[in-house]
């Protein structure tokens, strides 16, 4: 059962539309970066937005991301991945019932981390089936357990042009949000009153991703890729952040 969870006072819910419009911005540039930025600060703060509020809100943008580029989408490349969430989402969910999820959010940031090393030091990973269907399975434990599930495909996809990794992995993270969030439901960790934070804070999020229309074209691939992986770390920085704070 999920305890009950307070109402945010005016303050909070300003913070959070801050964290959600900035977050925004942030996925509608690279592709990536709504709940890496967005749920390091709600598992500080605001315990009620992670997971399903957020996975919901990035679902949203993830979509619209996809859909501005949809041309790009590797199709194949969603497939894969796809096949690979479903397992990992079942496999997060038996694991929020069953064991602490901090030990296993600490072990795969860690895993995160170390790939964001190995990137920035100039090797590169071809996006062959079995990898992609490999960081589908982490994309979906992390995902469905914390709401940060972008890294391991971005990883994956990071040297693919910027239009492609922006369209596919908006399109996976879309897709694999709604089987987790249904997931999530049928364990009770996803109720109407987390739809209904969601939902309020939308205008907010439609606001960032108008922004981000303006500045992604403003940026090159390179400068692209180096946000990528700035943003995985941060991501991995805030599972951990959410692990030790005891979220």
């Amino acid at each position: 059962m999920t305890p009950s969870l307070p109402y945010p006072d005016l303050l909070q819910y300003a913070t959070m539309a801050v964290v959600v419009f900035g977050a925004a911005i942030a996925q509608g540039v690279g592709g990536v970066g709504f709940a890496m930025f967005a749920a390091p600060v709600a598992a500080m703060f605001f315990p009620q937005l992670a997971p399903g509020p957020l996975l919901t809100l990035g679902g949203c943008i993830s979509l619209l991301t996809a859909l501005r580029e949809r041309a790009a989408i590797d199709w194949p490349a969603v497939s894969y991945a796809l096949a690979g969430r479903a397992l990992g989402t079942l496999i997060a969910i038996y694991a929020m019932t069953r064991f602490a999820p901090q030990a296993l959010g600490v072990l795969f940031a860690c895993l995160i981390l170390a790939a964001v090393g190995i990137s920035a030091a100039g090797l590169r990973f071809s996006a062959t089936p079995g990898r992609v269907s490999g960081a589908g399975v982490a994309s979906g434990i992390m995902g469905t357990m914390t709401s940060v599930g972008a890294p391991p495909i971005a990883i994956v996809m990071q040297h693919a042009a910027p239009p492609r990794l922006r369209a596919t992995l908006g399109m996976v993270l879309f897709l694999g949000s709604i089987f987790s969030l249904a997931m999530l439901a049928l364990a009770n960790r996803y109720t109407a009153y987390h739809a209904g934070l969601a939902l309020s804070l939308a205008p907010f999020l439609l606001a960032g991703f108008a922004v981000s229309n303006r500045l992604r074209h403003r940026l090159p691939a390179r400068a692209v890729r180096g946000v990528l992986l700035a943003v995985c770390a941060l991501g991995a920085l805030g599972v951990l952040a959410k692990a030790f704070w005891g979220g």
